[in-house]
């Protein structure tokens, strides 16, 4: 599990006024594991009580008295007492609603016993206008599957992992370990990060167990439609399902989902799965400012999926045809690239009050350009796109950049980190703009290292301005 999410839990553990606390992710994620490592990690008794179990306990939840529901929790088998050294863990509490209700008394009469719940569909109750939500009386942790990093330290113990930790621009990276870590992105690329799926490889380092455990999962979840859509738009969502895999990272047009289905039908299970979190819209924005969400466009949108593991599972693709890839191929061609840098700009932005992914696109006869993703770090408008080649290619970029008047903008690709001055020319209302601006290229297995490395950039005046060659 992530280092960050332990940290988390401990600064909630301990913090004043602690709240209690729901951990939100799409099924499997390791949201229960995560709990139940961090009780043992903090050497508390951990009371856990699964409600899609116990889902007769709702009555005692409704009362809404925390003192009455503990003495009747812990007559459960295998609970134990509950006192405040410990903590108490509601898992699938979507399936009792009223769980999610009497929430805000544990917080208003018991304070002092730390309260953790979570749930695979919790999201859709959340929605339910009939669930009475304790607004302002809980906390929230958004979990997603395991980064590169935790991957590299379920493999290979800390040290490659310790390389992308520690990097800094001035010292480069070693050709060797760049190659090596090259490799093992390849494999994260098929493994993924769903803890299950990366669990297999540690033990075993053959990708038919990760491929059976990936079945698996993909079957998991669409076992769990029918709870959420009904039999009758089952098809329909299945279809969904599907298509998003093999198309992410491309503009949402309906009628290529479905030359039969209405456009409403797909929207909504485009909306159903997304609340599932099994899918992730990034929206165009028009990006003149913070926040990027505040200039959104929700009609125009392109879709993630949740794990590129998974992705890559329902497409089929196999390890062969990934380890087989040249490593432009692997930048360019397909969608796995940019699911890969979103799913990590994801959790980058997990606890930011504005962690909805965005990018930039601009359609016109002539004139269209579109930029992968667009973030904003320390209060920074970055562009960045998912490319290989010289930064002459980078044509959208450059456009974005004279637009925006941004300072840095973010190539990610195969190649060694650098950063280098950027000046050029772009067309704009029918004349030649002069562009100038710092590129900050990195390989991709340093997306989780992008926020330190903008923060730390050196002042812009710094480095001397060298000519690229100007876009076509």
């Amino acid at each position: 599990m992530d280092r960050k999410q332990f940290e988390f839990l401990e600064n909630w553990l301990t913090a004043p006024g602690r709240k209690p606390l729901i951990l939100r992710g799409a099924r499997q994620v390791g949201k229960s594991t995560l709990v139940r490592l961090f009780a043992d990690r903090s050497g508390r008794p951990l009371a856990e009580v699964d409600l899609e179990r116990h889902s007769d306990l709702a009555p005692a939840f409704a009362r809404n008295d925390p003192a009455y529901l503990l003495n009747v929790l812990e007559a459960l088998p295998g609970i134990g007492a509950v006192g405040p050294d410990g903590l108490l863990f509601l898992d699938e509490i979507q399936s009792v609603p009223e769980a999610i209700a009497a929430l805000r008394y544990f917080r208003e009469d018991m304070s002092g016993l730390p309260v953790l719940a979570a749930g695979s569909l919790l999201d859709f109750s959340l929605a339910d206008r009939r669930t009475s939500m304790p607004v302002g009386r809980l906390s929230y942790l958004h979990m997603g599957p395991m980064t590169f990093t935790e991957f590299l330290r379920a493999v290979d113990g800390p040290g490659l992992a310790s390389v992308i930790d520690s990097f800094e621009l001035e010292r480069g990276v070693d050709p060797a370990l760049h190659n090596r870590l090259l490799d093992r992105l390849r494999a994260y690329f098929f493994t993924g990060g769903m803890p299950e799926a990366v669990d297999a490889y540690a033990r075993t380092r053959r990708f038919r167990e990760v491929s059976a455990v990936h079945n698996s999962i993909v079957e998991t979840y669409r076992e769990d439609f029918p709870k959420y859509v009904g039999s009758r738009s089952l098809p329909r969502v299945v279809n969904v399902f599907n298509f998003a895999a093999r198309n992410v990272g491309r503009k949402v047009k309906f009628i290529h989902f479905s030359r039969e289905d209405p456009a409403a039908a797909t929207r909504d299970g485009i909306e159903l799965l997304v609340m599932a979190r099994v899918l992730s819209k990034v929206v165009h924005s028009h990006c003149n400012g913070l926040p990027l969400q505040a200039e959104g466009d929700p009609r125009v949108y392109k879709l993630l999926f949740m794990d590129i593991g998974l992705m890559n599972a329902v497409c089929g693709l196999g390890w062969r045809a990934i380890k087989g890839m040249e490593e432009a191929r692997l930048v360019n061609e397909g969608a796995m690239a940019e699911q890969f840098v979103g799913q990590h700009l994801q959790d980058l932005l997990s606890e930011s009050p504005n962690r909805e992914l965005t990018y930039w696109l601009r359609e016109g006869r002539a004139t269209n350009a579109e930029v992968d993703y667009v973030a904003a770090f320390d209060g920074r408008i970055v562009p960045i796109e998912v490319k290989a080649g010289a930064s002459g290619g980078l044509k959208s970029l450059h456009q974005f950049v004279a637009e925006k008047d941004v300072s840095v903008a973010v190539r990610f690709d195969a190649g060694h980190p650098s950063i280098q001055p950027v000046c050029t020319r772009v067309r704009r209302a029918g004349t030649q703009t002069a562009v100038t601006y710092r590129l900050l290229s990195l390989p991709l297995y340093l997306v989780e290292r992008l926020p330190h490395l903008l923060a730390s950039l050196p002042p812009e005046e710094d480095p001397p301005p060298t000519a690229v060659p100007p876009a076509d």
